[in-house]
């Protein structure tokens, strides 16, 4: 079974490109939804989170408070590093569970869509698109879901450059343009990576 990894920073489209792949009929493992079902109420990853940052971090249903632990985290790296560390532990568990499930079905190929791409992900991967973008489109995009600049340069500051993700994938996609451009580079490169390996799809 191939293993593509797709990452990239925040606001960098690293989704839509998950999305196209999965609307081109691949299996998407999303590491974001991953991570907030083990944070959810009942999650494996709660009560580790409460022990570290205290009871506030745990809201009355039993789920992790976002709120209160981004706070801490995006202004603390050391916190951000802790915390990434304990949610990164149980969503490459359960990505590794479902790999071994698809790989005894037969299904040709998976893809991992990670923010973050630890060495867990990069051992688990077969290959590795890089989604880069230009700063100013990224807080662009930001600040259109909502997000105030301040905030959007901080949490892209908290992250590796560019440079650092490309040098850790095979592949860069640069999304700095519009969903045609995007659409046009993924199919592109679902033909020479993917097709030549006797993936259809």
């Amino acid at each position: 079974m191939f293993v593509l990894g797709i990452t990239g920073g925040i606001g960098s489209g690293k989704s839509t490109v998950s999305r196209i792949l999965e609307d081109r009929g691949l299996l998407v493992l999303d590491a974001d939804e991953i991570s907030r079902q083990v944070t959810a109420a009942g999650g494996k990853a709660v009560p580790v989170i409460a022990e570290l940052f205290g009871p506030r971090a745990v809201l009355s249903d039993g789920s992790m408070n976002r709120k209160y632990v981004s706070g801490i985290v995006f202004e603390d790296k050391q916190g951000l590093d802790m915390l990434s560390s304990i949610v990164h532990k149980y969503v490459f568990a359960e990505m590794e569970e479902r790999l071994g499930r698809e790989r005894e079905k037969g299904t040709k190929c998976v893809v991992l869509d990670v923010p973050i791409p630890v060495n867990k992900f990069v051992d688990l991967c077969n290959q590795i698109w890089v989604v880069t973008c230009d700063i100013d489109v990224r807080l662009a995009r930001l600040e259109k879901r909502g997000m105030p600049k301040d905030e959007a340069l901080r949490r892209i500051d908290m992250q590796m450059t560019d440079d650092e993700y490309c040098e850790l994938g095979d592949f860069a996609i640069d999304n700095s343009w519009d969903l045609d451009e995007l659409n046009s580079k993924v199919d592109k490169l679902i033909k020479e990576q993917l097709h030549e390996r006797g993936i259809r799809i």
